[in-house]
């Protein structure tokens, strides 16, 4: 079943990458906005194509997560970054420096190494109040300190990587949150799902977390927010997936090679967060640019 996982995992980084390039490229033909953008995009193919994406993504990721543990779930969405790239660069008509490819195969590398050195195994789908509590609290208590950190007084790269960090770590109790409203659904049906208080919790904290990341990017630089949001989201979710669901993964000297990866995510990160800033723009052929509408 840890096998399956990992394949809906995969599959739903890549879907959400396709979803929200093709939903940045319809909206990248309009000049609209608020709801009369809303109202144009919903005619648009490439959004419909876009909205589809995201839906499969949840659906992969529900999927993920009731047959493996948060903590090999959610750091596979880390390829979300580079499936991103390879499907909105053409699309867009942007062309990566070629340095920022070994950024691209920082972080697959490097997720490969963690993963097998790491080996996340021993997961349930649900956890008691007693531990929802403390986990709730740490975790609500850290947004809004790094929220309150982030002040105005705050350089926009500092201000960026704390709204960054409060988002991440938002993602990650969405992604437990959402294992353990899966798993209910799973074993109870819909009628369960629909009475479990994790079920309206993952909503609310998807929707935060979307609210935070979206105030990151504005704040200040990518490289700042980036590996700040890729990394906190896996270490969060690490830590949740042990403290909650009974997650284990393998210590002693593999806790080398297991920070071997880590490290190669973080630098690939670093490298690919720089290199989106020196995307070159390729020139559109002319008549393709009403393939959006």
């Amino acid at each position: 079943m840890i096998e399956l996982a990992a394949v809906f995992a995969v599959a739903g980084a890549a879907s959400n990458a396709v979803g929200t390039a093709f939903q940045r490229k319809a909206a990248s033909a309009s000049s609209r906005g608020g709801l009369r953008l809303l109202a144009e995009l919903v005619r648009r193919p490439f959004w419909v194509i876009g909205m589809f994406g995201v839906v499969c993504a949840a659906l992969f990721q529900s999927l993920a997560l009731v047959n493996g543990p948060l903590a090999l779930v959610q750091p596979l969405f880390i390829l979300e970054l580079p499936f991103a790239l390879l499907v909105a660069a053409p699309l867009m008509h942007r062309r990566l420096p070629r340095w920022g490819w070994w950024g691209v195969g920082g972080c697959v590398a490097g997720l490969a190494v963690l993963l097998i050195a790491a080996a996340p195994h021993g997961a349930v789908n649900h956890a008691p109040l007693s531990r929802w509590i403390p986990a709730l609290l740490l975790c609500l208590g850290g947004m809004a300190a790094a929220v309150l950190l982030s002040g105005r007084d705050s350089s926009p790269a500092r201000r960026a990587a704390l709204l960054a960090a409060a988002s991440a770590t938002g993602n990650a109790l969405t992604a437990a949150l959402l294992k353990s409203a899966s798993g209910t659904f799973a074993d109870h049906g819909f009628a369960a799902f629909l009475r479990s208080w994790q079920t309206y919790g993952f909503a609310l904290a998807g929707a935060g977390s979307v609210i935070l990341l979206e105030n990151a990017l504005q704040a200040g630089p990518l490289a700042a927010a980036q590996p700040a949001l890729t990394i906190g989201d896996a270490v969060v979710s690490l830590t949740l997936g042990i403290t909650l669901f009974d997650e284990r993964i393998r210590t002693g000297w593999w806790l080398v090679p297991e920070a071997v990866g880590a490290l190669m995510i973080v630098g690939g990160v670093v490298v690919l967060s720089r290199a989106v800033q020196r995307i070159v723009v390729v020139p559109v052929v002319a008549g393709e640019r009403d393939l959006a509408t």
